[in-house]
């Protein structure tokens, strides 16, 4: 039987927040890019320990029904975070960028996220 994968994920967006932390200051974009980032490993950590995985059909957004559909209002800001990072990464004006401020509240909203799945975690098996 396999074992579910949840925690290795789990683990995988800690460092990613980690690194999210360390560019708040020098490089808040990017900051806000990678705490998006971990936040969706996190969640794909969640999929994973019920022996799921995401596809590149749906994308990104396909997570995020997922989560709401599942999860409820405990995981709901990561759909902000999606659409900031949608509008970072593709920004229709060429003034779109973040502030340290932004990559703060990013970096919060990522930790909250994370915290909720470790909680979530030990909780789930296989689908």
């Amino acid at each position: 039987m396999r074992r579910p994968a949840g925690n290795r994920g789990w683990r995988r967006a800690r460092r990613a927040l980690e690194a999210a932390r360390t560019l708040a200051e020098s490089a808040p974009d990017s900051s806000v890019v990678l705490a998006y980032d971990a936040a969706r490993q996190a969640c794909v950590a969640l999929l994973a320990q019920q022996g799921l995985r995401p596809t590149t059909a749906g994308g990104h957004y396909a997570i995020e029904e997922v989560m709401r559909a599942q999860f409820g209002p405990v995981l709901t800001a990561f759909g902000g975070l999606r659409r900031r990072r949608n509008e970072l990464e593709y920004p229709l004006y060429p003034t779109e960028e973040a502030d340290e401020a932004e990559a703060a509240e990013s970096l919060g909203t990522a930790s909250e996220i994370i915290e909720s799945v470790a909680k979530l975690l030990p909780n789930l098996g296989f689908f």
